[in-house]
Formats: structure tokens, sequence, C-alpha cells
């Protein structure tokens, strides 16, 4: 069999894929906008060394591995080719196909940019202090000026919500926060504890937009640098900090609210009963939580897959829990969950608008943080907007309060928060525009 024939049929004959090999082979569909072009040996060693997607994706950040076309359009086509488990039947005949089980004799290193076993410098307990702080560090720490082209102007890393399908990705990104603080019931002179904050979107917006006193904190030494930078500009310092602290350090307490938006990810299981109860004792009586993360579609998927593409290039040691583990959890802690909603169409589109502003900086991204990287963030955001748009992972927003001794919740009897308002921010400064009459519904 020709090798283009090979990785065709392991995509799945029925992939509109075209196939090109360097030993000069053809398959799939001519003249598919989708090309996917193997471009030596080593694609193929990698493949056979790690049968799914984990050798795909080593081939194509590599660049031993081509493909032309929308990378969202390729991965639709080849879902077959992306399983991360194949059986050994299956392992064996590939192999054969491949060349036989010389491939296996001199293990080909995986790219750089994989976080794997060998790599020592992710050690200690799972999910240590020292151990989280490495692991955001791979991923949040790559360049302050990378993300401001992939993310836009908000320098807001977590799903926006869409107010209508012709909203551009600030104003999404402008409208999620103000959801969450409508959600968290904020007015002037509350204090708000903003765990995982990112750059700063949060803890910026409740302080301009509602007179807040907010504290965010994050593991990642430049997010924390380029958010106090930030809040200095906008003329913010009075209401507005952010530390570079681990969340488990924050010694303020008696918060109004806390918002934890994509912080979960990160926790791990184990650690999610203390997590919870963590938020919950930095909150007064009354005071509301607001958590915004990532979860699987259902509690019987496993919360890490060790040997898939996201664990071993994107988020080391992230697990995904079902929405209904962490709502129970909530519970459990001693939160009564008042609202719930799941946002994954809205992942999508913003997935969707972070890889078109990739392309549109791609020269300048490679540059700035070389190829290889580069292909990891196509692969990874094409990818998850798959993921989000086929329900293979959903996004969560759960509202929880801390109750009075006598089970008063102090919450309005109907939700409050789908009522448009008025952004103090105007678009001149980058932020939406004034009117915003076209709030969506939960």
């Amino acid at each position: 069999m020709a090798l283009a024939e090979v990785f065709e049929s392991f995509a799945g004959p029925e992939a509109p894929v075209e196939f090109v090999a360097y030993d000069g082979s053809h398959a799939g569909a001519p003249g598919s906008p989708i090309k996917i072009t193997v471009r030596s040996p080593a694609a193929v060693a990698y493949l056979a060394q790690a049968p799914g997607g984990l050798g795909l994706a080593r081939a194509y950040v590599s660049g031993q591995l081509d493909v032309e076309g929308d990378m969202y359009e390729a991965l639709a086509r080849m879902t077959k080719a992306q399983a991360i488990g194949i059986g050994i039947g299956e392992k064996l005949k590939l192999l054969q196909a491949l060349g036989g089980p010389r491939l296996l004799v001199h293990r080909r290193a995986p790219p750089p940019q994989e976080v794997g076993l060998s790599r020592r410098w992710l050690a200690g307990r799972l999910h240590s202090k020292t151990r989280d702080a490495t692991a955001i560090s791979h991923h949040y720490d790559v360049s302050n000026q990378f993300y401001e082209w992939v993310l836009g102007p908000s320098m807001a890393y977590t799903c926006a919500c869409y107010p209508d399908e012709n909203a551009t990705l600030e104003e999404a990104q402008a409208n999620k926060f103000d959801l969450v603080a409508r959600k968290l019931g904020l007015s002037d002179g509350m204090r708000l504890l903003d765990v995982g904050c990112g750059w700063g979107g949060m803890v910026m917006h409740a302080a301009r937009e509602y007179g807040v006193r907010a504290l965010g904190v994050t593991l990642s030494a430049q997010q924390a640098a380029w958010a106090q930078a930030a809040i200095e500009r906008e003329g913010l310092s009075k209401l507005a900090e952010v530390r570079h602290l681990d969340y488990r350090d924050v010694p303020e307490t008696g918060f109004d609210a806390v918002s934890s938006i994509g912080l979960t990810e990160h926790i791990g299981k184990r650690n999610l009963p203390s997590y919870f109860a963590f938020l919950y004792s930095k909150l007064k009586v009354g005071g509301r939580m607001l958590n915004h993360c990532i979860t699987r579609p259902n509690d019987i998927e496993p919360p890490i897959r060790k040997n898939g593409f996201i664990n071993r290039y994107v988020f080391p040691d992230g697990e995904l829990e079902g929405p209904g583990y962490l709502i129970s959890l909530m519970h459990d802690t001693g939160f009564e969950v008042r609202h719930e909603e799941n946002l994954r169409e809205h992942y999508a589109k913003t997935l969707k608008a972070w890889g078109e502003n990739l392309d549109a900086h791609w020269n300048e991204a490679v540059r700035e943080v070389g190829l290889g990287t580069a292909r990891v963030w196509r692969l990874y955001m094409a990818g998850s907007r798959l993921g989000f748009d086929r329900n293979h992972i959903e996004l969560h927003q759960v509202l929880g309060v801390r109750l009075a001794a006598d089970g008063a919740s102090g919450m309005p009897l109907r939700p409050d928060w789908e009522q448009p308002r008025v952004f103090a921010a105007s678009e001149s400064n980058g932020h939406a525009p004034r009117s915003s009459a076209n709030q969506p519904a939960s």
C-alpha cells in the first residue's frame, strides 16, 4: 500500500481530504480544499510510535506533516484519525503498513513543545502549589504579545457570551464580564475576589462599571504584570488589584462576591472539595459565587486523558468533570445553587474568533513564539472549537450563594441579570459600546 493510502485509511476512506506523501504517492479526494502532506519519514515514525491523534499532532507540530486549508474543516473531516485509543489489532495493522516493527527500535523524541513523563520540570505531587505554578506557566507565560494578537484588546482568555450572531469578540467578552457581574449582584462599594483572574478583565470591569473593590489573583507572573499595568493605565488603582499569587494564599476574607472564570479546570478532582470550601469561606453570608468552567458532557468519561494532545501540549494536569458532579459538590460544600447554564455554542464562536486572529497575525506569531508553538495553538483552538460544536466538551456557569443561618438567600424571586444596562466605557478606549440593549438571555 502506498504511503498516502496508508494515511488515507487511517483517517477513514470516507474523509473528503487529499493526501500527498514524500514518496510521490497520492490518495483521497483530488482537488479537495483540505490537503494533508506527509513530508518525511519522521511523520511516519511519529504515527507508528503513537497511533492516533497524538502521533498526528507530533508530526504536525514538528513540521513533518502539513495541513493546507482550514484546520477546523480538516479536523471535522478526519474524526476517525483523532481517536486517542485504538485496538491492538488496528495498531498492528497500521504499524505493518507503515513499515513494520523496525520503526519502534529507535524511538523519535517528541517535539520540544510536548510535556511528557520524561520532562522532569513538571515534577512534584499532582496539583501541589509548585507543580500547579509550573503547569500554568507552561501555557500562560508564552508571550503577552502573542496573547494580544490572539485574544484581541480585551485580553480575555475565557468563553465570551455573544449577545447576538453579529456581535464582535470584544462586545461578547464585555457582555460576558457584565453577565457575571449581574449574576453576582455587584454594586458600588462591594468587594470582589476573582480567582484565576488572567489579565484582569473581570477585575477591571467590576471596578470600572460597578465601583467595586476588586482583587484578582493569578499563578502567571506575565499575566499579573500586564494586568497591573493595564489597571494603572485605566486609572483604576484605587479600586482594582491583581496579584501574582496562588488562590489558596489569599489572606483576606469577607468578600461580597467571588468569581472563578476558567480556573476550575486546573484544580484537579481530588482538590475540588477543598477548592469550593475555600471559596465558600471567603464569602460573607449572602455572598454569591459564580463558577465558570469547561466540563465534560457527563460524569462517565475520565477527567484527564494523559496521552491526549491537550494534556501533553496545552494544559498539563488539566482535569474536566461533568456539570452534575460540580453542582453536587457545590451543594455539599454549603452553597445553594440558584442558577446554571451551558454556553458551549458561545465558546465555539469564541474559539473561531481567536483562530481568525491567529491566522491574521500568523507571521508575527511565528516570529514571536516559534513555528512549533504557533502550530500547537492553531491545532488546539480548531480542535477545541470542534469539541464544543459536537458537545464533546461544554462550558457551564453555576451560581451559588452562602445562605444565612435561617436559610435566607438574599436572591431575587426571579433572575434579574437578563436586564440590559449601559456601560461606562466607550468604543474609543477599546471596550464595549455604551448601548447594551441587545444583552442576551442567559
